[in-house]
């Protein structure tokens, strides 16, 4: 973190001119010392409080604190960063400094002005660790493990990308990684492919699409050199094909791909496929084919809950905050997003950059208003059509249980909780207000439609049963 390397100088140093560079004067550098290893147990504790990613996002870029006539001064990378942590922690950051010295008043951020890194976020391509002849698809830097928000739909996915990216002995192969469009199937390929490159430059490691694979096979048997392309893809160490859906039902590529995933197969080469839909249920795919990807780790990535979403906004708007200058965001917006946006995580980033650029050109803030002028297409294209009948009859055929129950009176334990998922669904994938629901479920009050979406909220927490059952009857509503 900042707060070591500041904390490492003050100690060092007793120049009046290196303890200004840490915005200190000199007389001040003990206690600059003490403020940063303050700093350094709370920092731990706020993550202990507020989770991981939360801290990675928005504690951890902070550098150290330092003491001036009672104010604790910590430096942003960006305005935005510093104006969120003020917004959300403040309260939880001066309550321990406070703990530790009685003295301090409040605190205030400034931002650091760098030169924002433009590399990363254009398409590349690695130079290939061995003159081999293949040339892969381009990466996008952008798609790297450091800026993939993780949550609870995607972690396992996330660990098995983690650990295939280390490129050691190979545990489980393939690693197949399936998920609806927009969900981080992409993200995860590139991410791996470029931890490899990084990690592991003896390995040769080639990404490319499907599409890509198949086109180049159509070619080699054009220009009579299919065994070249044999040759050619039985030389990689790491083969990762994206969208693999896209060869079924093409006989001769379907063919050739068998034969390339058992030659690395048995070669003890990693194998990493991703696709829309698991391997079984992928139409006009080969049995045999589907069975051999069945064989490593098959890892779905879920549709994003609310939270995921809430962190991927937080994660995107510190990036955006970089491009477009400082951007206010007002109360709620981004609550508002991540609730109303629900399917895509591109079309999620693409309304919130969208917000960034309008912004930045008219010089306000990111407001509800200028949300509803702004993203109006969006919003519609987004709006929920699921109706509270339709979810109230496929909750009640999923547990088995009548619908007039459901609806009625019955308080048992078998009813009671169908009914308040069916209640959380209503309010989750429906526009209804509270009252117009509670109306639909017998004429219930709204605060009792509300108590059932809190509780059901708190227990999908705790029981991973009951949020699978959501999860599979929110796909089912929205298919």
């Amino acid at each position: 973190m900042h707060y070591k390397n500041c904390t490492t100088r003050l100690a060092a140093r007793s120049g009046a001119e290196d303890v200004e560079s840490c915005g200190m004067q000199g007389s001040l550098v003990g206690r600059g010392v003490m403020i940063a290893e303050q700093w350094a147990r709370i920092s731990e504790e706020l993550r202990a409080e507020i989770g991981e990613h939360n801290h990675r996002s928005w504690i951890e870029p902070l550098d150290c604190g330092i003491l001036q006539q009672g104010v604790v001064q910590f430096t942003a990378p960006s305005r935005f960063v510093g104006d969120w942590v003020k917004r959300n922690y403040h309260d939880q950051i001066i309550q321990r400094l406070r703990a530790s010295d009685p003295s301090i008043a409040r605190i205030e951020f400034n931002v650091l002005h760098t030169p924002r890194p433009t590399a990363r976020s254009k398409a590349q391509t690695p130079e290939p660790q061995r003159d081999t002849g293949l040339q892969g698809a381009p990466l996008d830097g952008k798609f790297n493990f450091d800026n993939f928000v993780v949550g609870k739909p995607n972690e396992l996915a996330h660990a098995a990308a983690r650990r295939v990216a280390e490129g050691g002995e190979v545990t489980f192969n393939p690693l197949f990684l399936y998920g609806g469009v927009g969900l981080g199937k992409t993200h995860l390929m590139h991410a791996i492919a470029w931890a490899l490159h990084q990690n592991r430059p003896d390995l040769q490691v080639l990404y490319l699409s499907a599409e890509q694979f198949m086109y180049r096979f159509v070619q080699a048997l054009r220009d009579r050199q299919i065994m070249d392309f044999k040759n050619l893809f039985r030389s990689v160490d790491v083969l990762m094909v994206d969208d693999v859906q896209f060869i079924a039902g093409k006989d001769s590529t379907q063919e050739e791909f068998f034969h390339t995933f058992n030659a690395l197969v048995d070669q003890n080469k990693q194998i990493i496929i991703s696709a829309d839909r698991a391997p079984g249920e992928i139409k006009a795919l080969e049995d045999r084919i589907s069975s051999r990807m069945q064989w490593g780790l098959v890892v779905d990535l879920h549709p994003t809950d609310y939270e995921l979403r809430l962190g991927i906004l937080q994660s995107k708007a510190a990036l955006f905050a970089e491009t477009y200058g400082s951007v206010q965001i007002g109360d709620g917006v981004m609550e508002f997003l991540a609730h109303r946006i629900t399917t895509n995580v591109r079309v999620l980033e693409g309304a919130l950059q969208r917000l960034f650029a309008f912004s930045s050109l008219i010089g306000q803030e990111i407001s509800m208003d200028m949300v509803q002028d702004c993203l109006s297409d969006i919003l519609r294209s987004s709006e929920r059509r699921v109706t509270v009948e339709e979810i109230q009859r496929k909750v009640a055929e999923h547990f088995n249980i009548r619908l007039s129950d459901l609806l009625g009176p019955k308080r048992t334990r078998i009813i009671a909780r169908p009914r308040q998922i069916a209640m959380y669904l209503a309010k989750e994938l429906t526009s209804r207000s509270l009252p117009e629901i509670g109306r639909r479920f017998g004429g219930r009050d709204h605060t009792t439609i509300l108590h059932g979406v809190r509780k059901v909220e708190e227990m999908r927490a705790q029981d991973s049963q009951l949020a699978e059952d959501i999860d599979l009857l929110r796909r089912l509503l929205q298919s």
